[in-house]
């Protein structure tokens, strides 16, 4: 080769850049030509048409009618597809022949299945059936029928077994729990603020804090007869004991007293209403309870305001004469006016009465 042909070939390198670059462009698409035009439909196997549009789907190629989905044969809305197994569905299709129904809300599940109880779930569907918290990653037990979380399977347990559950570690206590602030707990989770030995179950709270009893005890804090939790306000002395104000109530009715007057029997206090219901005595006349003093006469219980004469109705006391007449007092004024007769005949049956209350005398025979 002469010189003169050597200068007339320009080596590729000796291009400008961007005509090179055109080059290589030009190289490719050349060859991806090439490829389309000896490429098939992935779904009909036959060739594409030069200004055909290609539908490529993961590196598969289709007519644009022939990528539709695989049952109702219509193309994808939006260009939305499933794929299982190879082939490719709608949405409505993929869902109807295999995405699950959630046994909560009915809806067909897309994505993570949670398969428990026989059933399946959306992760955020399968809840603990008492408190509501998800159970996908927390786990579950099965509790007579239902899903529930530890922590409440195990209140479910103590429940059944009439024991307490510890509120820290949600195991169920066989031994006498120890209560801080309302909820029950292993003693063994606390120490003593003050010495900080391991607590019992007679430990006592003061004051938001947990003492054993011997510390407690120091500090001289009164102790509720009822709820055996300390005393920080107001005191009731009562019944030997002390109290909080709103412990302290009726036996009945369990009422707080609040301040106002109780009756005790036999160690319990009640309130007036239900101490003169239960124990008091009740009025000849009128059928009530007596609450205030009794009259004691006739061998019966009468009000002060119900002891009266039951001719003229005027007001009676012990210190007044009277006679019976009908099991009723009389007065002695009234008493006068009676016929004669009659006042005979009511002095004979009050000699009478008072011969049998008198008692007998029993004579021995020598032998």
């Amino acid at each position: 080769m002469t010189g003169r042909q050597r200068k007339r070939l320009l080596q590729l390198s000796d291009l400008p850049r961007s005509f090179s670059e055109d080059w290589d462009q030009c190289d490719r698409l050349l060859n991806m030509s090439n490829a389309l035009a000896n490429a098939a439909c992935q779904r009909c196997q036959t060739r594409f048409a030069p200004a055909e549009r290609i539908v490529n789907s993961n590196g598969e190629l289709f007519h644009e009618h022939c990528f539709v989905c695989a049952q109702c044969f219509r193309p994808f809305p939006e260009g939305l597809f499933y794929e299982f197994e190879g082939r490719k569905y709608c949405e409505h299709d993929f869902q109807m022949l295999f995405a699950p129904c959630c046994g909560s809300c009915g809806e067909f599940i897309i994505g993570r299945v949670i398969k428990a109880m026989n059933n399946n779930w959306h992760p955020g569907c399968f809840r603990c059936e008492l408190c509501d918290a998800e159970l996908a990653d927390l786990g579950f037990v099965k509790n007579s029928g239902r899903h529930l979380c530890r922590p409440c399977h195990n209140r479910e347990k103590a429940k059944g077994l009439g024991k307490s559950i510890c509120q820290r570690c949600h195991m169920v206590m066989d031994e006498q729990p120890l209560m801080f602030k309302s909820d029950a707990y292993h003693p063994d989770h606390f120490n003593c603020t003050h010495c900080g030995k391991e607590l019992t179950a007679e430990a006592r709270e003061l004051k938001g804090e947990l003492y054993c009893l011997p510390c407690h005890d120091k500090m001289g804090v009164p102790i509720c007869g009822a709820c055996r939790r300390p005393i920080e306000g107001r005191v009731v002395n009562a019944l030997g004991k002390q109290w909080h104000v709103e412990h302290f109530v009726c036996a009945k009715c369990e009422k707080p007293f609040l301040g106002h007057r109780h009756y005790e029997k036999k160690g319990l206090a009640y309130c007036e209403t239900h101490y003169n219901q239960l124990f008091g005595d009740v009025c000849y006349n009128c059928s009530h309870v007596i609450e205030g003093d009794v009259v004691s006469a006739l061998n019966k219980a009468w009000c002060v305001n119900c002891f009266s004469c039951s001719t003229c109705n005027s007001k009676l006391t012990l210190k007044n004469k009277f006679v019976e007449f009908d099991m009723k007092p009389v007065c002695k004024k009234c008493y006068e006016k009676f016929p004669l007769e009659l006042k005979k005949r009511l002095k004979k049956l009050s000699e009478m009465a008072s011969r049998k209350a008198q008692p007998k005398s029993v004579g021995l025979n020598s032998a």
